[in-house]
């Protein structure tokens, strides 16, 4: 098969706001060469006729647990959240991760590409995450975009139902601040101690959560913040400055209360799910107009399913829904791609159509926020691995 691959007389939607009638995508190797509306096809490309089609960017969800909270694999298929312990920030949902699970199809109907992957929300600190691709690999480690990305927390009713159930802490909001900052102060104390060992040539014993935290303390590693009420939000900021993190908001039904505030500080929010029911306290002012609200407040915005909350093929349904709700159409299409991809900390390799990313490409019958609109076909690094027809082996 060649390795040139040219998608030709669709409308490409770049997803950075720029729209081309009858664009021509060229990949090569993989990558996206070129984009545009005059483009020369060299004779040995392989040729896709995209002719009525819109062609997107493979679409992004930044937060789910894809392939650790199996389908219909019951409690066999869930490895999402190791809740032994409060703090696991050693643990990698890479580890946790089965590809044959077959939501990864249902993403490929939906147009996803790329998925992050995160722990569970029952710990103060859960773990780290990994962004990969929806398919191409034999293994998890052949379709991971970036294996070093977030460090998992949570705060409010998640990890206070785990463990207030056992009677121990934390049990209340105080109690889960404090097991986040003294973990978080356990850490610089490692790290100090890691440097004069260092320095003196001496022997030191490592450990895989304080060297996460560590990363997280750094910049190397995103905190992943999952939040829903406003209160809590406020106490994600006050930490994030305590210990300098760098805060991404993971879900924030509230967000929209501190919109202002979050806009200042350009702390982004992966909004959602929007799909699903107002199951427990925290979530009950969850509305999609919350997300329109951000939005018109220049916060930073992406979508999630929260899969398996909600169906991971729904992305672009719920993108449609906050459409509906007063979101923007070019900032709903960023958000699912290359607003998506730069909260993950992945835009260098996906979220847009042009020169030097990933061939991640989707082709779609119509509008992707048009319910009526299928998946025609979906290129990941210019190969074919799925078509409306069938499943490409």
């Amino acid at each position: 098969m060649t390795d040139l691959v040219a998608i030709v007389g669709g409308r490409v939607v770049t997803g950075t706001g720029l729209q081309i009638e009858c664009g021509t995508v060229l990949v090569s190797r993989g990558r996206i060469e070129a984009v545009g509306s005059e483009l020369d096809v060299p004779h040995e490309a392989r040729v896709i006729n995209a002719s009525g089609c819109w062609v997107l960017p493979g679409l992004i969800d930044p937060h789910s647990h894809i392939g650790a909270h199996e389908e219909a694999n019951g409690p066999a298929g869930f490895d999402g959240s190791e809740v032994s312990n409060p703090v696991t920030a050693g643990v990698r949902a890479i580890d946790a991760v089965n590809i044959e699970d077959i939501a990864f199809q249902d993403a490929l109907a939906g147009g996803i590409t790329t998925v992050v992957v995160k722990p569970g929300s029952g710990n103060p600190i859960g773990g780290q995450s990994v962004a990969m691709k929806t398919a191409g690999g034999r293994s998890i480690d052949e379709q991971v975009v970036r294996a070093e990305l977030g460090l998992k927390s949570a705060l409010g009713e998640n990890p206070k139902q785990a463990y207030g159930e056992r009677k121990q802490m934390p049990s209340t909001r105080l109690g889960i601040a404090l097991v986040i900052r003294q973990a978080l102060l356990d850490a610089q104390d490692y790290v100090e101690r890691r440097r004069r060992a260092e320095a003196d040539g001496a022997p030191f014993a490592r450990d895989l959560g304080k060297e996460a935290l560590a990363a997280a303390l750094d910049g190397t590693l995103t905190w992943e913040q999952h939040a829903h009420r406003h209160d809590d939000i406020a106490t994600a900021l006050r930490i994030a400055d305590e210990f300098g993190l760098r805060l991404v908001i993971n879900h924030g039904t509230e967000a929209h209360k501190l919109a202002n505030v979050l806009a200042e500080r350009d702390v982004p929010v992966i909004f959602g799910p929007i799909l699903s029911s107002r199951s427990k306290v925290e979530v009950r002012e969850s509305d999609p107009a919350n997300l329109a609200a951000l939005a018109a407040a220049g916060v930073r915005v992406a979508l999630t399913t929260d899969h398996p909350v909600v169906p991971i093929g729904h992305l672009a349904l719920q993108a449609a829904v906050a459409v509906r709700a007063g979101l923007p159409r070019d900032v709903a299409i960023a958000a699912m791609t290359s607003s998506a991809a730069e909260i993950a900390g992945i835009a260098d390799r996906v979220g847009a159509i042009e020169p030097g990313r990933d061939g991640d490409v989707v082709l779609w019958t119509g509008d992707p926020l048009d319910v009526a609109s299928i998946v025609r076909e979906v290129l990941i690094e210019g190969r074919t691995v799925y078509t409306a027809e069938r499943m490409t082996e």
